[in-house]
């Protein structure tokens, strides 16, 4: 991955983290656009199989937990899940893996801390960006 991809998909997740930080949601604006060029450029440059498989497994595993309990996750998770699945896929099933287990593990730590503060809830999306860029950090770098 060149300078300018990581730079730009380093921009996406920390735009991604601002935002849900701030408002508690994630806009479309931000998670279809972002995937849909992670798609893209994955299919323009071979990884195709491997980001639409990364893609699917994680939107189906985030959607059937949205359906069980919306309140846990929102809708804006599921449309996140696209990007950094097919983002995770590229590099590999122990990337992915990775990263989908990190996102949740690193959610339950801050709701724990946020939880003796007495916030009542954190947002999911910052800790499936975080763990998606410590991932690929772990393989690219």
């Amino acid at each position: 991955m060149g300078v300018l991809a990581v730079g730009v998909v380093l921009a996406w997740l920390l735009a991604l983290c601002v935002y849900d930080i701030r408002q508690q949601r994630l806009p479309n604006w931000l998670t279809l656009p972002g995937s849909a060029v992670i798609l893209s450029a994955a299919v323009l440059f071979g990884h195709g199989a491997a980001a639409i498989a990364g893609a699917v497994a994680l939107v189906v595993a985030y959607l059937l937990v949205h359906l069980a309990a919306p309140a846990a996750l929102g809708g804006g998770d599921v449309k996140l899940a696209v990007g950094v699945g097919a983002l995770t896929g590229i590099f590999g099933p122990d990337v992915w893996v990775l990263a989908a287990l990190g996102a949740p593990l690193l959610t339950a730590v801050l709701a724990a801390g946020a939880a003796i503060r007495g916030i009542p809830t954190v947002p999911h999306g910052p800790s499936m960006c975080v763990a998606t860029a410590a991932a690929i950090g772990l393989v690219v770098l």
